[in-house]
């Protein structure tokens, strides 16, 4: 006999595999977004550029990005994550194409007019959140936004791959093979992808959408605390090649400053789905305690210049560890603080936040740069500062979750 009561309950498996594919886009994505950053020493020299423009040429890709993200996101819940997927990877192929134009002719202007138009690659994370999200049922998508949270890696790849292929093979082909690999990936997408059965597209027009989740007190305690987490590690991840450079002229190239600032990024990124996971197991609110209390406490240490060397480097990803939990307990926070047909918006939000969190310290760096003593401690001081303030701030949040499992006790 047939139940009265047939099982409605949508059939996630191969929920993993998707979110796989899912974080390969991500990885073409932050790959493309951070193309300039780890060529920053070429056009500095070539353009003559100072302080001020390095800054604020780090900085732009960053800032559209981020503002990018609310929109992006909001259109996921519309569209899904297959359409929107496609339509950023193939929408960064012109931005990228001017920054090689930009480039071989030297113009700095033209460069910054790329650099904005790069920042549509960077809005490919508010994509993957809800699309990851809606694939795993809610006490796992701490470990669903973690997994799909390592497609930062692309920064890594960025970092590591993008000079030493400009010196082997040049600087035009470099990026000409950066928009071959995004054409590549977005075929995939296109093909591979597909929706999870859980995922209901919503008809809400987006201006409301996004007003409905900026009237959420949810989203903007978890924007403050993403702007510090996520933030820091685009921030560092593009000035970092900029930061050893001056501070350790002659101890560290730009080949070697690539590599350095890729395994920044490659200890953020293997540390984000652990951060997720301890979250789903402990609660988002201490993990992500335990993650400013880290920043804190490398911020200063890196404030102190240390001698380059080994030491250097542990605090750096020791700093970059910690950065990498917080991101995947705070996205674990959204979840059971939203409703899931504002998770996308709230989820566009928070990213952009912690995009924008990543846009001024590199500005800040610059304008606080002491050429006198060859030093940043000032900008590592305000970084200090604002993490203490975040501990705080997080300090006095609910953490509904960990509510929620007493309720079931």
């Amino acid at each position: 006999m047939m139940s009265p009561h047939p099982n409605t309950t949508p059939d996630l498996r191969g929920g993993l595999g998707q979110v796989l594919l899912a974080t390969l886009a991500s990885t073409t994505g932050f790959w493309a977004w951070m193309c300039i950053a780890p060529l920053q020493n070429v056009y500095a020299e070539k353009m003559g550029l100072d302080q001020g423009q390095i800054s604020l040429m780090l900085a732009t890709p960053v800032l559209v990005g981020s503002l990018g993200r609310v929109v992006v996101g909001a259109l996921t819940d519309r569209f899904g994550g297959r359409r929107m997927f496609t339509a950023v990877l193939l929408g960064s192929i012109p931005a990228v194409l001017l920054v090689a134009l930009a480039g071989q002719t030297g113009s700095f202007w033209l460069l910054m007019v790329a650099g904005f138009l790069l920042g549509v690659a960077g809005t490919i994370f508010a994509v993957g959140v809800p699309f990851s999200s809606a694939w795993f049922p809610p006490e796992r998508r701490g470990f669903a936004n973690g997994v799909f949270g390592m497609g930062m890696i692309g920064t890594a790849v960025s970092a590591f791959a993008t000079p030493r292929l400009a010196k082997a093979i040049g600087y035009l082909p470099t990026h000409l093979l950066i928009v071959g690999v995004l054409i590549v990936v977005a075929v995939l997408i296109w093909f591979f992808l597909r929706e999870s059965p859980a995922w209901k597209p919503s008809s809400q027009p987006l201006v409301p959408k996004v007003a409905g989740a900026l009237r959420l007190a949810v989203t903007w305690q978890m924007s403050f605390l993403y702007a510090i987490v996520f933030g820091g590690f685009v921030a560092f991840s593009t000035y970092l090649p900029k930061y050893l450079l001056t501070i350790y002229p002659g101890q560290v190239d730009a080949v070697g400053a690539g590599t350095r600032t890729a395994l920044f990024a490659a200890a953020a990124v293997l540390a984000r789905p652990i951060g997720g996971v301890l979250a789903d197991r402990f609660g988002p609110k201490v993990i992500s305690l335990l993650s400013l209390a880290g920043i804190v406490a490398c911020a200063y240490l890196v404030g102190q210049q240390p001698p380059e060397g080994v030491l250097t480097g542990a605090i750096f990803l020791l700093m970059a560890a910690a950065m990498g939990l917080g991101m995947g307990a705070v996205f674990a926070w959204i979840g059971p603080s939203t409703p899931p047909d504002k998770v996308g918006a709230v989820t566009g939000v928070v990213a952009a936040a912690g995009g924008l969190g990543g846009y001024f310290p590199p500005l800040v760096m610059g304008a606080t740069y002491d050429s006198a003593t060859n030093s940043y401690a000032l900008g590592l001081w305000l970084l200090v500062l604002v993490g203490a303030g975040a501990l705080v701030v997080g300090g006095m949040l609910a953490d509904k979750r960990a509510g929620a499992r007493a309720d079931k006790k």
